[in-house]
């Protein structure tokens, strides 16, 4: 099992491209069981969970051709398709349960597993299935498998008052509506810039949808959808990640690809803590103004709030900052395991329940850490950036999910990292 090792103390300076992102492009790929002609999508990162869409969709029937390096993907579903979504491919990801509504809306039956994905914290499917049903889905849970068969063998259209915003409810509800007789109205819609793309992807094939980026969205069902080629959004996780380096270590990066609307209650959560954050002919430059990092409170919401993937990484930049902080963590009730992590490396941080009270110290030391979760990772990687000494990141196949080429992007703006395998 492979570690990051990385030495301390390196100011950064240079560029680091953004890759397209990696919750768009997992949406986006099982649009491809809507129709029979070829969908490419450009900008794709390349990732191990977007090898397992691809494996999933495989074992569907659908194909999936990576070319030009991983970065562009030409899926076609004309054959023959499988409505079975086995464990052991499904267990791997959370984003596998996206083929639950384009396998019912293009076949009128399927059989999904229940999802895995990382452990922070329950993420039931029950307002994914409500939705269904009210668009005359009949769904049994069996064995472990969603047994879904759309009566009279059509979802028709209905009006879906969700409790929350979930985004992945939204966007499974999204790609069945495309196809269902009569139209259909999600209120409490996600707003996600993911969402926005997925939306714009479906409309390129030909689908009715309108109010995308708003809390309600009108999709009214066509009888098929045709062919289409998307560029993938830019990933505003890895954006903010990256953005969070300069301001952590010191020094000035330009982010390639950046975009502030994607970002913009981060941005002003970095312009409270002394970053600054401007636009450029390429995309965002980021630099710390003056001397130490301001403490500052982030609570996590959903779209347009301060996103819960980028908790743990401002957690790592507020281990160091001048005052306490308090860190709200409103979505997923179990993510706050970075936390003893970073406190291995000498951060002073108490936890209860869902809320982290960090307070800054003058500087962390490098030691052994163990990464939990896809974004823990990133964020020790970051805290080891700025400590003393040597970290040593265990587990970081978590990375591997979220972040393309991490070692690369970071030694290229002058990082001292390595992957090293263990023996």
């Amino acid at each position: 099992m492979d570690s990051i090792l990385v030495r301390g103390g390196k100011t950064l300076h240079g560029s680091i491209p953004i890759a397209g992102a990696k919750n768009a492009c997992l949406t986006l790929m099982p649009a491809t069981l809507l129709s029979e002609e070829p969908l490419t999508l450009t900008n794709a990162p390349r990732l191990s969970d977007i090898r397992t869409m691809t494996q999933l969709l495989g074992s569907l029937g659908a194909e999936v051709t990576s070319l030009q390096d991983g970065q562009v993907l030409a899926l076609s579903s004309h054959g023959e398709i499988n409505t079975r979504a086995d464990y052991d491919i499904v267990r791997k990801m959370r984003a596998s349960n996206l083929v639950l509504g384009p396998l019912l809306a293009r076949e009128g039956h399927a059989e999904v597993s229940l999802p895995g994905g990382c452990a922070i914290g329950a993420r039931p499917m029950d307002i994914h299935t409500d939705g269904l049903t009210l668009m005359g889905a009949e769904i049994e849970l069996k064995d472990g498998y969603l047994h879904a068969r759309a009566q009279g063998g059509k979802l028709k259209g209905a009006v879906i008052d969700f409790p929350f915003a979930s985004v992945g409810a939204t966007e499974n509800i999204m790609m069945a509506a495309t196809l269902a007789k009569g139209t259909t109205v999600i209120n409490n819609a996600a707003r996600e810039p993911e969402i926005v793309d997925l939306a714009t992807c479906l409309r390129a094939m030909g689908a009715q949808i309108e109010g995308d980026g708003t809390s309600t969205i009108t999709i009214q069902g066509v009888d098929s959808l045709h062919g289409a080629t998307h560029r993938v959004v830019t990933d505003r996780i890895e954006l903010g990640t990256y953005m969070l380096a300069p301001a952590i270590c010191g020094g000035e990066v330009e982010l390639l690809g950046g975009r502030i609307d994607l970002l913009a209650a981060f941005c002003e959560k970095l312009d409270a803590a002394g970053i600054a954050v401007s636009e450029t002919e390429k995309g965002l430059k980021v630099a710390r103004k003056n001397g130490r990092i301001h403490a500052v409170d982030v609570t996590t919401e959903p779209f347009p709030g301060f996103p819960t993937d980028l908790q743990a990484q401002m957690m790592a930049l507020l281990c160091t900052a001048d005052g306490t902080s308090v860190l709200e963590e409103k979505i997923f009730e179990n993510r706050f395991m970075h936390a003893p992590e970073l406190i291995r490396m000498g951060a002073d941080i108490d936890v209860h329940g869902g809320t982290a009270t960090v307070t800054g110290v003058e500087k962390l030391k490098g030691a052994p850490v163990m990464a939990t979760d896809l974004r823990a990772s990133v964020s020790l990687i970051l805290a080891g950036l700025a400590a003393e000494g040597e970290t040593k990141v265990a587990r970081v196949y978590h990375l591997d999910r979220g972040y393309e080429h991490v070692v690369a992007k970071f030694s290229g703006v002058g990082a001292d990292i390595e992957r090293i395998k263990d023996a």
